[in-house]
This record gives structure tokens, C-alpha cells and sequence, in this order.
């Protein structure tokens, strides 16, 4: 049940576990890269469910469901939860086990407030998972967590209650690199994909723009008369979008060509091109 981005840190629980000790271990503590920050403003509700369902896959969990019911980009009544999911797990003497995760995912512009919790742990009441997780894109508010604390001393409910906040979602991302590129999400040290592909697209109109002749030149080309009109209509286009000024950059010297061309091939290696070519 999503809703919109927010502010804050971890709940604790009566057994002094804290919300974030299973994200923690999930995405381990050897800090081998730091992505800064994460910003999940360029995506909806519905994308939000979306990464939280992948990165549950990435995180160790099976049978995840996505109980989204619909093909539309609005989910109708999931009955308290969003993800459904199972964790393995192993005794000491190596019984092998599986919790089932309740997930509720909380894409809020401002903190998630209270009320937005409530259902959820009525129907988790009611269907007893092990555990209760809200994943928030930004944080819950004080006054959330307060009310999960109050909560917990006063029901003593039959399942734990996790919450996974910013903070711990970059630690896992931080560990499955990919979940941000194919979600389109930003970070303070690395570009969203779709920055790279506007990049790689505004780069390529550059390259065709530098091999084309000076209108000047064109009657010295034995080209039909409509390809010469498209070649001029195209040319026209960049100089309006990118300025002619910026584009005769690209062809001032053999090094600013080269540059643009190994910006091309750079960006084309990133996307996964094996030949990072620079076909126009």
C-alpha cells in the first residue's frame, strides 16, 4: 500500500532487536563501495512496489508476491500488505525453516505518519506472519515510531515489526548495484540510467551533426534531391535543440572531436554495448 518520499531512523522492539539489524546483515558489513544517497523522487507508488519486490528477490528471500492484482499502474485492496515473502533459515543443529514477511512499502513525500501503519498490522493480526516490514523510500515519523513502540507494549503482537528506511535501503543497494540502474534510481555518486541514455543520445546527434557536410558543400555531394532536404530538415533540428555555437565545438579541433568520441564510447561500454561503436 504506497502512497508518496521522507525523514528518520529504526523503531526499537521489546526484545532489543532494532527494525534495521535484518537489513544490516542482509547487505553485510564489509563496505566496499558507498553510494552516498539514495533519491526514489523520479519514481511512483507502483515503481516504488516494484524495487522493494526486486530487492526482496535480491536479498535472500523466496516465493516473493507481488500483490499488485492489476495491470494498471494502481493496485486495488491487498489486504495489508504489498510483498508477500519467505526467509529461510536454520536452526543450530541445522533444521531448515521459513518465516513468511508481511511488506508494506511507504513512498511518502513527508514522513510516514501513524495512521498509515495501522491496517497493516491489523490484518498481519489477524494472519499471524513472522514479521511485519514497512519499507519506507524516506523515513517515519517520530510520532509513527512512537506508535509502533506503544504498540508493541501493549498488544505484544504475534510477529515482529521491521522497518527498512533510507538508510538501511542504501546498505542493501549498496550490495546489488544493478537494483538502482534497472529502477532508475539516483544517487549522490552515480548517474540514473536514464541520465546516461539521454547523455548517450544527445551525444550521437552531436557525432551524426560533425560528419555531415557544410550546407555550403552539399551541391558537391551526388545525393537525391529529398535525402539532401532530410539531411538540411535534420541539421536544422540539433541547431535549434543543442545551438550552433555548441555544436561547432565538436569539430574545432581533432582533439574536441576525439573527446566527443570517446565520450560516446564510454557512455556505450556503461550500457553494455561490447563494441561500444560509434555508429551514427
Amino acid at each position: 500500500m504506497t502512497t508518496e518520499p521522507d525523514e528518520q531512523a529504526p523503531v526499537g522492539e521489546p526484545d532489543g532487536d532494532k527494525p534495521d539489524d535484518q537489513a544490516v546483515e542482509l547487505a553485510e558489513l564489509d563496505d566496499d563501495f558507498a553510494l552516498g544517497s539514495l533519491d526514489f523522487d523520479g519514481l511512483s507508488p507502483t515503481d516504488f512496489e516494484e524495487f522493494s519486490f526486486d530487492l526482496m528477490a535480491e536479498s535472500g528471500f523466496s516465493n516473493v508476491d507481488w500483490r499488485k492484482g492489476t495491470p494498471l499502474a494502481a493496485s486495488p485492496s491487498d489486504r495489508g500488505r504489498d510483498i508477500v515473502a519467505r526467509k529461510p533459515l536454520q536452526d543450530i543443529n541445522g533444521h531448515e525453516y521459513e518465516e513468511t514477511w508481511f511488506v508494506d512499502c511507504k513512498h511518502y513525500k513527508r514522513g510516514v505518519p501513524p495512521d498509515a501503519l495501522q491496517g497493516t498490522l491489523a490484518w498481519a493480526t489477524a494472519e499471524r506472519p513472522a514479521v511485519v516490514l514497512f519499507i519506507a523510500s524516506g523515513y517515519l515519523t517520530n510520532g509513527a515510531k512512537d506508535w509502533i513502540a506503544d504498540y508493541q507494549r501493549t498488544n505484544r503482537p504475534p510477529f515482529r515489526i521491521r522497518v527498512w528506511e533510507k538508510p538501511q535501503l542504501l546498505r542493501l543497494v549498496e550490495k546489488n548495484l544493478d537494483l538502482a540502474f534497472r529502477h532508475d534510481v539516483g544517487t549522490s555518486t552515480l548517474r540514473r540510467v536514464s541520465e546516461i541514455l539521454k547523455a548517450e543520445s544527445e551525444f550521437m546527434d552531436r557525432l551524426w551533426y560533425g560528419r555531415k557536410p557544410a550546407d555550403k558543400d552539399i551541391h558537391l555531394y551526388d545525393w537525391a534531391d529529398d535525402v539532401k532536404a532530410g539531411m538540411l530538415a535534420s541539421k536544422r533540428r540539433m541547431e535549434e535543440q543543442y545551438g550552433v555555437e555548441e555544436l561547432a565545438k565538436d569539430v574545432e579541433s581533432d582533439w574536441a572531436w576525439g573527446y566527443l568520441s570517446g565520450r560516446i564510447s564510454a557512455l556505450r561500454w556503461v550500457l553494455g554495448d561490447e563494441w561500444h561503436m560509434l555508429d551514427s
